[in-house]
């Protein structure tokens, strides 16, 4: 009984690895079609392109945050001020 539970524990999923697979066709036109829109450098999409060809997944979390960051650094950024107001409790009298 106490091997069972033993091999239980070392049979963990945590060691086993992700199966991957390339991107099809019609995963290369959406991930073209989500850069539309943006100007982006050739090597950007280039890149995209070599890493769907591995892992379709993968390929889709780069496009996105790809985007993301363009979108944020295109947000015009909030100046914080600090309004300092003189006080009437120390006058120089």
């Amino acid at each position: 009984m106490y091997k069972v539970l033993i091999d239980d524990i070392f049979s963990d999923s945590e060691g086993t690895e992700e199966t991957t697979f390339p991107a099809t066709d019609e995963d290369l036109l959406i991930l073209t079609e989500k850069f539309l829109g943006f100007e982006i450098p050739s090597k950007v999409f280039l890149q995209a392109i070599a890493i769907a060809d591995y892992d379709g997944a993968a390929a889709f979390r780069y496009v996105d945050n790809y985007l993301i960051n363009l979108k944020n650094k295109k947000k015009p950024k909030q100046k914080k001020l600090l309004v300092l107001g003189c006080s009437t409790r120390f006058d120089n009298n």
